[in-house]
């Protein structure tokens, strides 16, 4: 999708017009494999890196656009937020040092975006959810300004008909309407791809099915957004419901998300996965197609098939398949998707390293695998995965072991066996699997992300906390350290950068509130039970209409006169109030030229927290 410009699909004509481009794609993708001109060696590799863009202060930034035109180099390109970039690197053969070219060329690149972003007081990092998001960055006005992502916005919204609910339970819980796809803009991935022969391609995708909860196990890295410990995996859940299409899954049509793991074994062909998708999920998007696939074909040439790619693109299988064509010659190749940014370079080579070396080595008691286990079995596994990481117990061959079991007596050897078989140079096979396996002595980025996380929020408030959270991640990035090998970071850590202190590192929003009809008796002991001196009126919109402090009402403690009087008797009307991201020192000065104690916190006109001297020490 990203090299054509698309638009909505809505006239009847062009639906027409969209689905015979379809139809022929799959003639022609049919008559590839039939005739024997998919190509079948050698097998190559190849990966996409999506990271983050952050200011000095380690919030996100939406500058992608300034910097990818600094760049002016095609392998970077644009994400639907504006502060997202993508590199995709060229593909290399699966052999030798393979693994330590591609983590060489990665880190070449990445310091190549590193200097331009720096120009640009920006720096690049990489995270499967930054932590330091925010939900303001998932407004519209963060969406990258190309008509593609405005489109894909747009029909999905036009399919769904209402806002999309996102509700993510973990150790914290996450219930959030929302009105755009910009929450997808929350997931960065490290995205695998495995070019497969035709010959082997329903057994090789049934086996990277089987295999995607342990692997993602030992790979998450993404348990915090917008400050709550969800998912260890949070992205797995998140992108699943951020870019779903229907209004109601009970609906006889599309049953399944745009996003999901597949609901069954595959048993038939390569065209057959596309001829599902086709059939589960209508088109979103067409573009312009100048092109007669079968008439490309009787004159020898390659045809790339966009109608079909396009149509792919907007189909999101956490393995997904993919047709494209190289060097002339067309190939067919598994899209591993799951796997997040991060924690470092060294990390995401040996996910990969893991993930390919399974997928080759792939054992012969589990050859068509889709004969001896039930697909509900292997897509519990994933989901398991995605919430609890390394703590999952799985269905594996008939019987329940623990994922660190699994990985570190059955797979871990698989892996290598497979990496062997490629003829992958010893020194690398041990460099990356060692990584995977002092990662299941240690922790994984998402535990790591926890311990840490929660070590810090006993003496910072949240912000603070995953502002120093992110720093570390960065300069432990910088240095290209295996996650196994990072620090839990201590309570009275600080950052080492200078941070920008705005009235939301400060605020308390665990407040209690009262309505104006409530008795001035009841709120006084609730004041003195809680040892609180503000209390925010609030009336049935949320809407902060009144403030009470101890100096208005202590005058009342033990008077009789409490008992009959209200709230909106005695509440000051005329407020002073802040927002969440006015420099911290502006509001000291506030609070201090108007001689007030309290400081009410009002987003989009309701209360969501508060700003006293308590929260100053002043």
């Amino acid at each position: 999708m990203g090299n054509l410009e698309v638009s909505v699909l809505n006239r009847k004509k062009d639906r027409a017009s969209f689905v015979n481009h379809l139809i022929k794609d799959l003639q022609a993708l049919d008559h590839l494999i039939e005739n024997d001109l998919i190509e079948k060696s050698p097998i190559r590799i190849g990966a996409e890196q999506e990271f983050c863009l952050i200011n000095n202060y380690f919030l996100p930034v939406n500058n992608s656009l300034d910097i990818l035109e600094d760049l002016d180099d095609d392998h970077f390109t644009t994400e639907i937020g504006r502060y997202n970039l993508e590199l995709n690197l060229d593909p290399l053969e699966l052999t030798s040092d393979c693994f330590s070219r591609l983590h060489k060329t990665l880190n070449s690149y990445l310091k190549k975006a590193e200097v331009i972003a720096n120009k640009h007081d920006s720096r690049i990092i990489l995270t499967g959810i930054l932590p330091t998001l925010r939900l303001r960055h998932i407004s519209e006005e963060y969406m990258t300004e190309k008509p593609r992502y405005f489109a894909l916005n747009d029909a999905i919204k036009r399919s769904r008909q209402q806002d999309f609910w996102i509700h993510i339970k973990g150790v914290d819980e996450l219930n959030l309407m929302h009105d755009s796809v910009m929450l997808e803009a929350c997931n960065t991935s490290f995205q695998m791809h495995l070019q497969i022969n035709p010959d082997e391609f329903i057994d090789k995708y049934n086996w990277a099915q089987a295999i995607a909860g342990p692997v993602l196990s030992v790979c998450v890295n993404s348990p915090i957004l917008f400050g709550k410990e969800l998912w260890s995996e949070t992205r797995i859940a998140l992108f699943n419901q951020s870019t779903d299409t229907r209004a109601n899954s009970f609906v006889l049509n599309e049953k399944q998300a745009r996003v999901s793991f597949g609901s069954h074994w595959e048993t038939k062909g390569i065209t057959d996965i596309f001829k599902d998708n086709i059939s589960r999920f209508r088109s979103l998007l067409t573009s312009d197609f100048d092109e007669d696939n079968m008439s490309q074909l009787e004159q020898g040439k390659i045809p790339k098939l966009k109608a079909l790619n396009l149509h792919n693109g907007t189909v999101y299988r956490w393995n997904r398949v993919c047709y494209g064509v190289g060097g002339g010659k067309p190939h067919v190749r598994i899209e591993c998707r799951y796997i997040p940014a991060g924690p470092s370079v060294l990390d995401e080579i040996a996910n990969m390293a893991l993930w390919i070396g399974l997928m080759m080595g792939q054992p012969e008691e589990f050859r068509n695998i889709h004969e001896r286990e039930d697909f509900r079995n292997v897509r519990a596994n994933f989901y398991k995965a995605g919430r609890t990481g390394l703590d999952s117990v799985f269905t594996w061959n008939g019987r329940q072991i623990t994922a660190k079991q699994l990985l570190l007596k059955e797979l871990l050897p698989i892996a290598r066996k497979g990496l062997e078989k490629c003829h992958i140079l010893e020194a690398d096979i041990d460099k990356y699997l060692n990584v995977i396996e002092k990662r299941l002595e240690t922790w994984n980025g998402a535990e790591w992300t926890v311990k840490s996380f929660r070590s810090l929020q006993e003496k910072k408030k949240p912000l603070e906390a995953m502002q120093v959270l992110t720093s570390y991640i960065y300069e432990n990035q910088k240095k290209d350290l295996p996650v196994s090998d990072w620090r839990i970071l201590e309570s009275d850590i600080s950052t080492h950068f200078h941070i920008q202190r705005i009235v939301k590192h400060n605020m308390n929003t665990n407040i209690y509130s009262v309505d104006p009809k409530d008795s001035l008796q009841l709120v006084i002991n609730m004041m003195l039970w809680n040892n609180i001196h503000h209390m925010p009126v609030i009336n049935s919109k949320k809407m902060i209409i009144g403030l009470l402090s101890w100096s208005d009402i202590e005058k009342y403690v033990g008077n009789g006169d409490s008992q009959q009087l209200y709230v909106q008797d005695v509440m000051k009307k005329d407020l002073i109030t802040t927002t969440q991201d006015q420099p911290l020192n502006e509001a000291v000065e506030l609070m201090k030229n108007n001689k007030i104690g309290c400081l009410p916190v009002i987003n989009r006109n309701k209360l969501i927290a508060i700003l006293t001297k308590n929260d100053l020490n002043i």
